[in-house]
């Protein structure tokens, strides 16, 4: 995992969730982060695709189980770009 990636997609998330970035732990779930409910579930994935200019599909943003797995998620999506 990137490092950098995973820190990028923390700060995403702080800022969506409204908490410091001390409160986002790689970690973090939608159970152990009380404001990551359903509405800001979408205000993430809507902020994540527009600063990284990709698109999840709803499979995809069912994946993101935690912080970590989002960012794993955002890597793949990035290196598939690549590909093309």
């Amino acid at each position: 995992m990137n490092e950098a990636m995973l820190l990028e997609v923390r700060r995403i998330a702080a800022d969506v969730l409204r908490k410091s970035l001390d409160e986002v732990p790689a970690s973090g779930t939608r159970d152990t982060i009380a404001a990551w409910d359903s509405m800001a579930h979408v205000n993430l994935v809507l902020a994540l695709e527009q600063f990284f200019d990709i698109q999840f599909k709803p499979e995809e943003m069912l994946e993101m189980l935690s912080i970590e797995l989002t960012a794993m998620l955002v890597e793949e999506k990035l290196a598939g770009r690549g590909a093309r």
